[in-house]
């Protein structure tokens, strides 16, 4: 992949375009991924083109081959992320734009009807894998990006900022599912199952939790006995996040109870396998477009090829799986936390109460100032982590550490931003009371907070044994 230098090469920066074809019969714009023609809404996209297609586009060969469209412009909401203070690379800045503009286009229009339905829109998937979205952290080999865990929470963030129960299913495919077979899946599985995930035909999830085994995942029931040629496994998982329509699914059981944590195996499940099914749909009090329920596991037959990684490894897969699900979520709550405030900081300067704007009176000043800083200290801590995870430098303290704050803050500013828009806050013809729920969820998904903490209390508590 060439990774385009702005600085150094003077690719087309075009708003309203369509680009056909270079004059050149080797370079296509049109990279594998788009493999039908559509509209470059934005230069942002565009550069998202090319860092795709892995070959350097220039103005030169292109102006030639362009016919101009008309676009329709949309109405849209400010955004006060301040790219200087997030430290973003002009790289990184464009791809932020393109996943913020397709959002914009794609979620943020819908996003109060999928709440409302409790479903996830089907079409969503397609076109995540249209934008390469699903395989951020995949090698380029088996169809994705080759970037990194920071790309992937600046997607997480982005999406979860139109939509938080669209991108809390998104990141249980992109990441729980497709980066875990990734990491530990033999060539013969990745080659089999990451084209379809990455490209959205097939919908990604992951099943650790159990009705009795939340927190305390290892005390896990749901068993795997071996048979001729595979394992036979038995009993249910819960509260798995897309569970109604994935189609494939890694999936933790007990191949050897009597050890412990030391007897669990990772295993990838086909809905198709025999003796799988799923139980009914929860009804949740928030990311209610993301699709969730029980699954059931009665006599399922799963050939000894898709045992994901080593027998009686698979807590190591589990954990070390944790630590990286903890920060690409932490952009779950950056982005909810993003949209309270944009939508709140907007409001409280068109609402007029006593012949002047709201936000000029200076306790809607002070809300506003706590709800900024609180917002960039949580992005702050989260892209640090996210930066050392791709250095290979994973604190799992950190980890815990980026989404228990990110966490927090988004609750707090929900409801700091309810409140600035008084009445209003508190009906559901405005986002604020979504947003709030949509927040509440990473407060107990991905781990509670005060399994957090007691990760992050437990790591220093072996740091100073050891010292």
């Amino acid at each position: 992949m060439i990774v385009l230098d702005t600085r150094k090469y003077n690719y087309v920066r075009l708003h309203g375009y369509v680009p056909l074809r270079t004059t050149s019969a080797d370079i296509l714009i049109k990279p594998l991924h788009f493999p039908n023609l559509f509209v470059l809404e934005s230069e942002a996209l565009f550069s998202m083109l090319a860092l795709k297609s892995g070959r350097l586009i220039t103005a030169r060969n292109l102006h030639r081959n362009l016919r101009p469209v008309i676009t329709s412009q949309r109405s849209r909401q400010i955004s006060t992320y301040n790219v200087d203070i997030a430290g973003l690379t002009e790289e990184q800045a464009e791809f932020r734009n393109a996943v913020a503009e397709f959002a914009e286009r794609e979620l943020a229009p819908r996003a109060a009807q999928i709440d409302k339905s409790n479903n996830f829109p089907s079409d969503v998937w397609e076109k995540l894998g249209d934008m390469g979205l699903l395989g951020i952290t995949v090698s380029s080999k088996y169809g994705g990006l080759d970037l990194g865990y920071f790309y992937h929470t600046l997607a997480m963030e982005e999406l979860s900022r139109a939509s938080g129960s669209v991108a809390l299913s998104y990141g249980a495919h992109s990441n729980l599912c497709v980066n875990q077979i990734h990491r530990h899946g033999t060539d013969a599985q990745k080659q089999k199952y990451l084209p379809d995930l990455i490209a959205g035909k097939k919908v990604g999830s992951l099943a650790m939790s159990e009705p009795g085994s939340g927190s305390d995942v290892v005390s896990m029931s749901l068993r795997a006995d071996k048979i001729d040629g595979g394992w036979k496994l038995n009993g249910n998982k819960f509260w798995i996040t897309n569970g109604p329509t994935a189609s494939t699914l890694v999936v933790y059981a007990k191949t050897a109870p009597e050890r412990g944590s030391k007897g669990i195996t990772a295993f990838i499940i086909e809905n198709t396998f025999e003796g799988f099914s799923t139980h009914q749909k929860l009804d949740k009090f928030g990311m209610r477009g993301s699709d969730t329920c029980e699954l059931v596991f009665d006599n399922c037959k799963v050939p000894e090829e898709n045992v994901l990684g080593q027998v009686n490894k698979g807590a190591g897969v589990l954990m070390s799986g944790l630590d990286l699900e903890r920060l690409v979520l932490s952009g779950g709550p950056l982005g909810l936390a993003q949209a309270a405030f944009d939508y709140a900081v907007e409001y409280v300067h068109d609402r007029k109460q006593f012949g002047q704007p709201v936000g000029t009176f200076q306790l809607m000043q002070g809300k506003i100032a706590d709800m900024y800083t609180s917002i960039n200290a949580s992005r702050a801590y989260v892209y640090a982590v996210a930066r050392a995870c791709d250095r290979g430098q994973i604190s799992r303290r950190d980890c815990a550490g980026a989404i228990l704050y990110s966490t927090e803050k988004a609750i707090e500013v929900a409801l700091e931003g309810m409140q600035c828009l008084g009445g209003n806050g508190y009906i559901n013809d405005y986002p604020m009371g979504r947003i709030l729920r949509d927040s509440r969820l990473y407060a107990v998904g991905a781990g509670t907070q005060e399994i957090r903490r007691m990760l992050i209390g437990r790591e220093f508590n072996e740091q100073f044994k050891s010292s």
